[in-house]
């Protein structure tokens, strides 16, 4: 039967393969995500709307700065350069603003004014970049060696050009300082909704947990025989039909009552059938018993012609046919009852020497080899039983082969101390599609082997049955040339008491 965990077992869950991870570890990541697109847009929109205010002020305070200058710095025409007003001696204008005079292609006058109120002169560099500023009243932004400036260029009606500018440093210093905090918020956020979302959703799975756990713990009882108790059902709190998840519990509650009732049924059916079969099976003894008994006192007391005699020969034969039917299926419905078991300490060894031997007499027309350990191994169980389960392999080994087929039974001890015996065979083999059903009762396949003589097809079921009755279990392999039973019993250390 296929279960939920062997199923775990084959499948690869990997980081790499988003199928295969668990639900709420996706919806946990899903929201994540969308957190992250929508602290992300936020923040952009934010950045942005605050850099265009921001721009809106500075462009206000450059354009009373250059107003400043240029209405100080007008000088008329006939003055000579040298002799017009700096614009940089301007009255208001504050620490870090810049003003150059450009007359034709030459700054006559240019600086700005520091912290302390001082004028520092500007670099070729930065006068370069002056000099190469568009001319109107659109404010620009330039990189100089003092830092990055908002500036502007206005031409007075005299053909001179003055250039006034603002540092960005306090718009970039705020912005840098907003983007920080909005990242920080962010992830702080991110963190707490994360571990938030992670308790609420694990709380919320909770149920379909529970659910998989049911599933997991039916899908493990063996409901294919015997009497099962189909206690498992799905807790009252995630089986309330008000939700999604509790539907599906309340119907899963549902189905099981359902199978649970067809269990009991089919339950007492098979006991019904098996106590017929017993009943019948022990009340069919006594007859079979006298037929074979008046057959044997006709053959010894009264004369029959060759024909009466071959008649007579069939009746004894299909009688003593029918007492073995008759006695295996009263044994499967003894070891069905779960009858004790006469249980000892059993020389597996000197059992499955005794066995072969009985099957050399029956059928020389094989080879019979045996490949035993050196020290004999013993195990508990009923002695009685165990010759049945080895007679009824060998046999089976001999009905359905041809002659000259060579059967090897082994005796061994595996790694965990099981003691473990093999029948192998050189035969046809067994067809796949039945090696499924061949321990069932009355599985039949003469025509894939090519033995000759006619079986109930009860004899392996009788093996399997006795063998799990010791604690162990009977397992087939077959393909063209090769054929092995091998069933394996605890050893004395593990094995009945």
């Amino acid at each position: 039967m296929t279960t939920l965990s062997g199923v775990a077992k084959t499948t690869h869950r990997s980081w790499l393969n988003p199928s295969t991870w668990h639900l709420r570890t996706r919806l946990v990541l899903v929201a994540m995500v969308l957190l992250v697109a929508i602290c992300g847009a936020v923040g952009l929109v934010s950045y942005a709307s605050m850099d265009l205010v921001f721009n809106k002020q500075l462009d206000m305070q450059l354009a009373q700065a250059s107003g400043r200058a240029n209405v100080f710095g007008r000088a008329p025409s006939n003055f000579p350069s040298s002799g017009r007003p700096d614009p940089l001696e301007a009255r208001g204008q504050g620490a870090g603003t810049l003003n150059a005079r450009i007359s034709g292609t030459t700054v006559s006058s240019s600086g700005l004014i520091d912290a302390g109120g001082n004028r520092v002169a500007l670099s070729s560099t930065d006068q370069q970049v002056l000099l190469s500023l568009p001319r109107g009243n659109l404010p620009v932004d330039r990189s100089l060696s003092n830092g990055d400036y908002r500036l502007v260029a206005v031409e007075t009606p005299y053909g001179d050009v003055i250039v006034t500018g603002l540092p960005l440093a306090d718009k970039q210093s705020t912005e840098a300082s907003l983007v920080w905090t909005m990242v920080l918020v962010s992830l702080g956020g991110l963190v707490l909704i994360g571990l938030a979302g992670t308790v609420v959703i694990r709380r919320t799975m909770r149920p379909l947990e529970q659910l998989a756990d049911v599933a997991t713990k039916v899908s493990r009882l063996p409901l294919d025989a015997g009497e099962v108790a189909l206690g498992v059902r799905v807790p009252p709190s995630a089986a309330h039909p008000g939700t999604e998840v509790g539907s599906v519990g309340y119907a899963l509650n549902q189905m099981l009552d359902n199978v649970a009732n067809a269990l009991e049924a089919r339950q007492q059916s098979e006991t019904k059938v098996r106590q017929f079969v017993a009943d019948a099976s022990h009340e069919l003894r006594t007859p079979l018993t006298a037929i074979r008994g008046y057959t044997e006192l006709l053959r010894m007391t009264e004369s029959f012609t060759d024909d009466g005699r071959k008649s007579l020969a069939r009746v004894q034969s299909q009688s003593e046919r029918m007492t073995t039917l008759v006695e295996d299926l009263l044994l499967l419905a003894r070891l069905d009852e779960g009858q004790p078991l006469h249980v000892t300490d059993v020389d597996l060894t000197q059992l499955v020497i005794e066995t072969v031997n009985d099957e050399k007499v029956m059928a020389p027309d094989h080879h019979w080899q045996l490949r035993l350990p050196d020290e004999p191994i013993s195990v508990r169980g009923d002695a009685t039983q165990l010759h049945q389960v080895m007679a009824n392999l060998l046999s089976n080994a001999r009905k359905h082969t041809d002659q000259g087929t060579t059967v090897v039974t082994g005796v061994s001890l595996s790694a965990d101390g099981s003691a473990v015996v093999t029948v192998t065979d050189n035969g046809p083999g067994i067809p796949e599609d039945f090696q499924r059903r061949i321990f069932s009762r009355f599985a039949r396949a003469d025509a894939a082997r090519s033995g000759s003589e006619g079986t109930s097809g009860l004899g392996l079921s009788i093996v399997e049955s006795i063998v799990q009755a010791h604690g162990g279990n009977v397992e087939v392999t077959s393909r063209p040339g090769r054929t092995e039973f091998a069933l394996r019993l605890p050893s004395m250390n593990t094995g009945l008491t």
